[in-house]
């Protein structure tokens, strides 16, 4: 389960994971604001159309079905997980939602950006040209629940990618006002908060910068006790799990015996071989000191964890030889 050595990720990303080229704009943007950079991915830069002024929410009139539509889309859209309640009813009413035919371009590389989306339903291909001259390559398809569009409103940049409906779609917009004074700051502080600890996880170390601040969007926190069992053989398994602060072992249950098989440290990860290969937990973890781990629910394994997949899968030797029935 301990993950020593990781692939480069992808040169081919979706649209989101390509900072490396905004973060140039960035600079630029900065240092006509005559600004120091900063290093941060998740740094503001505040220009002409990013200032923060007085703020009056927006209320955009919407039906009971569509509010309830929203709700459930931002529940799994990881950018507006940081959101409180009272926080989460002001971007609500300020959502718009727009209507696609198949074959529509919603946003195209290059434009100016003034809102992200939410997809509710449809898909949505993702294309990136990404040297002049060449022909665009197709990166994903966008699935209902998830968002695209904030960099451009993040970092003040045209657009990175093409979005075009692939099917019949509708999506939610949030404008630039309500996500500058509600969404962003909430999601910065909660990227920050995680951003160096996730750079230092040697399974992550090599994907980019923003692949791993979508990771820290997604992370829900837990604490155990010394002893506690974070989860337990033969359970279904559907959380995966980086450890924070302690120390675990995990322990294999055989004729009434809890034999000690492996152990764990900060920065270390379980949990992923259940994900994998769809089998009950294999082994108990338990914490043998106090414990703060960060975790990854399925879906969400499955969707962030993907450059690094196949590196799981050859480590999972490792270890199974102690978790064998």
């Amino acid at each position: 389960m301990i993950q020593k050595k990781v692939l480069s990720s992808s040169d081919e990303s979706s649209e989101d994971e390509h900072v490396e080229d905004l973060m140039d704009k960035q600079k630029l943007v900065q240092a006509k604001a005559n600004k120091p950079t900063r290093t941060s991915v998740s740094a503001e830069v505040y220009g002409q159309f990013n200032k923060k002024g007085q703020f009056q929410a927006k209320k955009v009139i919407k039906s009971e079905d569509a509010v309830k539509r929203i709700k459930q889309r931002m529940s799994q859209a990881f950018m507006f997980s940081a959101l409180d309640e009272h926080e989460l009813a002001i971007v609500i009413d300020a959502m718009e939602e727009k209507k696609f035919k198949s074959g529509d371009f919603v946003i195209k590389q290059g434009d100016d950006g003034d809102v992200l989306y939410v997809v509710d339903q449809g898909q949505l291909d993702c294309f990136k040209v990404f040297k002049k001259g060449e022909p665009e390559k197709h990166l994903k398809v966008y699935q209902p629940g998830e968002s695209f569009g904030e960099l451009a409103l993040l970092y003040n940049v045209p657009r990175a990618a093409t979005i075009k409906a692939k099917t019949d779609a509708i999506c939610f917009s949030l404008d630039r006002e309500t996500f500058n004074h509600i969404v962003k700051d909430a999601a910065a502080k909660k990227r920050e908060k995680y951003e160096e600890f996730l750079s230092k996880v040697e399974l992550l170390k090599d994907m980019d910068p923003y692949e791993r601040l979508q990771i820290a969007d997604a992370l829900k926190v837990q604490k155990f006790n010394k002893n506690d069992y974070i989860i337990r053989q033969g359970e279904q398994g559907n959380t995966f799990y980086f450890i924070q602060k302690g120390d675990c072992i995990a322990t294999k249950t055989e004729n009434g015996t809890e034999k000690e098989v492996y152990s764990y440290k900060v920065g270390d990860y379980f949990g992923e071989l259940a994900l994998i290969k769809h089998e009950p937990r294999a082994a108990n973890i338990v914490a043998k000191s106090e414990v703060i781990v960060v975790y990854l629910d399925s879906d969400s394994f499955r969707r962030l964890i993907g450059p690094v997949d196949e590196i799981l899968k050859r480590n999972m030797s490792r270890y199974e030889k102690y978790v064998k029935k």
